[in-house]
């Protein structure tokens, strides 16, 4: 049921667990904020308990848990230790802005996280606060540092680049891999609705490939797996490394294995098709496994060969990536 027309088997499915977040990072989240969604329309642990195990019956051998924040929802501890029960989930991974997340860390290790992704767009304090609307600058630190203390390896680093706001730091980002088994990954920035997207604002991959080797000449590029979304790329002696995800300048859809499941419930097969499908609607209309089956099936049979071209994407309705999930 996991397989498109276009003979692509989905085997990560990236699941929203709430709308809420502790920032208000400008890429994600309108300036006027959102509106969130009811509690009663979102899923229930047990409900998104019983569609993780029909995704994982049907192939899927990973899930990331994201947002909002992640970290925030009170039963997150109790939801890793069920989904890391299920026979055949081989990943259980998380992306966090790293805010609270030092404190549960390693709870949340031992209930079977074993994957992990920080966000951190910027290194300097007063710079983050103005990308993300908050304080809270160290306490990211602090999560890095703990999740690297707890042997996750690589930690993951994602930082969205923008021109005028953070591209002057590259070069002190991939210096973070020298040391320590980070994987900073440069993110294009990208068009969802209310982040006041335009390309003047995008730092190409090319762009940033450059402005690495120029400082590191010694950059080496890594075998990739097909159905990565980064390209990968080491300095020769250093421990880390660096990776960027394209999706505006060099999309990667053909090896695309990603679903995504909305923290209300909806099904998106693509990140930017605006096409959705509610999977709660139906679980709550009674509907059995079988039928559940049927429809994401169906609804990944539809996913489209790519996505559109970046102009054509900013101009495309789509919801905020905080209702999304990162």
């Amino acid at each position: 049921m996991l397989v498109d027309s276009h003979g692509r088997r989905h085997t990560y499915l990236r699941i929203s667990l709430t709308e809420r977040c502790n920032l208000r990072c400008q890429y994600c989240m309108p300036a006027e904020g959102v509106d969130l969604t009811q509690n009663s329309e979102l899923l229930s642990q047990s409900e998104i308990m019983q569609l993780a195990r029909i995704f994982v019956l049907g192939g899927v051998d990973k899930i990331r848990l994201t947002g909002g924040e992640p970290s925030i929802r009170p039963d997150i501890e109790e939801l890793c230790e069920q989904l890391r029960s299920l026979p055949g989930l081989r990943n259980l991974a998380m992306t966090s802005n790293g805010i609270v997340l030092s404190r549960k860390l390693a709870r949340l290790q031992a209930a079977g996280l074993n994957q992990l992704n920080i966000s951190l767009d910027t290194l300097v304090p007063a710079k983050f606060e103005f990308l993300t609307r908050r304080k809270g600058h160290n306490k990211v630190l602090q999560s890095i540092e703990a999740a690297l203390d707890l042997g996750f390896s690589p930690v993951k680093v994602n930082t969205v680049v923008m021109r005028g706001l953070n591209d002057d730091e590259i070069s002190n980002f991939v210096r973070l891999t020298q040391d320590k088994p980070i994987n900073v990954r440069f993110i294009e920035f990208m068009p969802f609705d209310g982040n006041v997207w335009n390309s003047k604002k995008l730092v190409s991959y090319i762009e940033m490939l450059t402005a690495v080797k120029q400082q590191f000449p010694g950059l080496r590029r890594l075998q990739d797996h097909h159905t990565d979304t980064a390209k990968n790329f080491q300095v020769p002696g250093f421990k880390g490394t660096v990776s960027f995800i394209t999706s505006m300048t060099q999309h990667f859809c053909a090896g695309c294995n990603r679903l995504r499941l909305l923290a209300d419930g909806n099904l998106k097969v693509c990140l930017f098709g605006p096409a959705e499908v509610s999977l709660r609607d139906a679980l709550r209309s009674g509907i059995d496994n079988v039928g559940l089956q049927e429809i994401i099936g169906d609804a990944v049979k539809r996913k489209k060969p790519s996505h559109a071209g970046m102009f054509e994407l900013a101009r495309t309705q789509n919801r905020p990536m905080i209702h999304i999930g990162g």
